[in-house]
C-alpha cells in the first residue's frame, strides 16, 4: 500500500505523543504514521488501543539512540517527515540521574538528525521536514512581579502574575538537567539547518494536561490521590506559577505547524493560562470532589507542603502571539472546562490509571514486543 507521506512520530506511546499519533492517523488516512518508541516507563501502548489496527499505522519498538536501527527504519519506510517528541521529561528524575537525560534528549536527537540527513540529503531537501518539540523550561524563569495575581492582566499589562512572557526571542537559560538537555537538543536541530540546510522547525510548549498523562505528573497524580484520600505533596508553599495547555490543543498546533510552519522558525505554544500551583491544586480538589459526589472542601486537608525542589523555577509564561498571528492557532478550551474534562476522564478510566500505577502496562507491552 502506497501512501502520500511516511512520517515518524517518536515517543508516540507517551502522553503528548499518543495524542499526536491519534490525530494524524485519524485525520490523514493517506499518510503512513510510524510510531517509534522505546517503551520506557512513560510509554504505554494502551494509550493507542483505539487506532492500533488502522492500516496507516505502524508501531516500531526502538531506541532513538540506536543509529543503525533509526537509519534503517527511515530508509525502509521512505520517511519524509519526522515529528520528534521522544524525551526524558520529568525534572525530578533529571536531578537524580542527569546522564539518562543527556543521552536520550541530546544524543537521541542527534541520532535522528544524522540518520535523516544521510537519507534525505542525497535526494534533496524538497518535501522533507524535521519537527522538534521542546519546552518552555529552556528559557529559564520569569519574575513573579504580581505575587497575588491580577486575574484580568490589566494592572500593568502582561499576564496575571507578571508583565513578561517568554517569546521566541528569549535567550536560553536552563536551570535543571532536564531543561539543559532539551536546550542542547534544540541547538543541534537549529545547527542542522544552518550547516546542512535540513528543513527544521522547533516549538517550545508550556505545561500540558489531559488524558493519558503518566501519573507521576502533578495533575493525574493529584486526581488519583484525591480519589484515594492520599496526601497531596506541594513543593514549598505552592507559589510557583505555570502556564497550562490542554494536550489536544497542543496536538492541533503540532499538526498545523508541521504542515504550514516556516522552515528554520521557532514557534511558542502556550495557553495564556497561568496558575499558581496551590490555586491549581484547589481547583483540582474542588472539581474531583464534585465529580465524586463529596462535599466541597472535604479533601482540602490532603494538601501537604514538602521541601521545595532544587532549582525550582518560579514562573513560566509563554507568548503564543507569533503562532496565532502567522498560522491562526489559539487554545480551544478554557482552563476550568479542560480541568473538568480531564478529571472526568481519569475517574472514568480507573482501570487505565490502576494499570499504570501498578506497572502492569509495562510488563505486558514490553514483553510482547521484546519477543518479536
Amino acid at each position: 500500500m502506497s501512501f502520500e507521506r511516511n512520517i515518524i512520530i517518536t515517543g508516540g506511546a507517551g502522553f503528548i505523543g499518543s495524542h499526536v499519533v491519534r490525530l494524524f492517523v485519524e485525520k490523514y488516512p493517506q499518510y503512513h504514521i510510524i510510531n517509534l518508541d522505546k517503551l520506557t516507563y512513560a510509554g504505554n501502548l494502551a494509550n493507542l488501543k483505539d487506532i492500533e489496527d488502522r492500516p496507516n499505522y505502524t508501531f516500531i519498538k526502538a531506541d532513538i539512540c540506536d543509529f543503525e536501527t533509526v537509519k534503517r527504519v527511515i530508509s525502509e519506510n521512505g520517511v519524509d517527515g519526522i515529528i520528534h517528541l521522544a524525551a526524558e521529561s520529568h525534572v525530578d528524575r533529571s536531578i537524580t540521574d542527569p546522564f539518562v537525560f543527556a543521552k536520550t534528549n541530546v544524543l537521541g536527537t542527534l541520532t535522528l538528525l544524522q540518520a535523516a540527513r544521510e537519507y534525505w540529503e542525497p535526494q534533496g531537501w524538497e518535501g522533507k521536514r524535521f519537527y522538534h518539540i521542546s519546552t518552555d523550561e529552556v528559557y529559564g524563569a520569569l519574575e513573579l512581579t504580581r505575587p497575588e495575581g491580577d486575574p484580568d492582566g490589566n494592572e500593568c499589562g502582561g499576564g496575571p502574575y507578571g508583565e513578561d512572557f517568554f517569546t521566541e526571542e528569549n535567550k536560553y537559560q536552563p536551570h535543571s538537567p532536564y531543561s539543559a538537555a532539551k536546550a542542547s537538543s534544540d541547538h543541534f536541530v537549529r545547527a542542522y539547518y544552518d550547516t546542512y540546510g535540513m528543513p527544521t522547525i522547533v516549538t517550545n510548549c508550556s505545561n500540558n494536561y489531559g488524558p493519558y498523562q503518566f501519573p507521576e505528573k502533578l495533575i493525574p497524580l493529584f486526581i488519583n490521590n484525591i480519589r484515594n484520600r492520599k496526601p497531596l505533596p506541594v513543593y514549598g508553599r505552592g507559589e510557583n506559577v505555570r502556564d497550562w495547555l490542554y494536550v489536544e490543543d497542543h496536538a492541533r498546533a503540532i499538526d498545523l505547524i508541521f504542515h504550514e510552519g516556516k522552515v528554520a522558525q521557532t514557534y511558542n505554544i502556550g495557553g495564556f493560562n497561568e496558575w499558581k500551583n496551590i490555586d491549581l491544586i484547589k481547583v483540582l480538589i474542588r472539581t474531583t470532589d464534585k465529580l465524586l459526589g463529596r462535599p466541597e472542601g472535604s479533601d482540602d486537608d490532603l494538601i501537604t507542603f514538602v521541601t521545595d525542589r532544587k532549582g525550582h523555577d518560579l514562573r513560566y509564561a509563554i507568548d503564543s502571539t507569533k503562532l496565532k498571528t502567522e498560522l491562526g492557532w489559539e487554545p480551544s478550551l478554557q482552563f476550568e472546562e479542560g480541568i473538568e474534562k480531564t478529571v472526568r476522564w481519569y475517574l472514568d478510566n480507573q482501570d487505565w490509571l490502576d494499570n499504570v500505577t501498578s506497572g502492569d502496562y509495562q510488563n505486558y507491552y514490553s514483553k510482547m514486543y521484546d519477543s518479536r
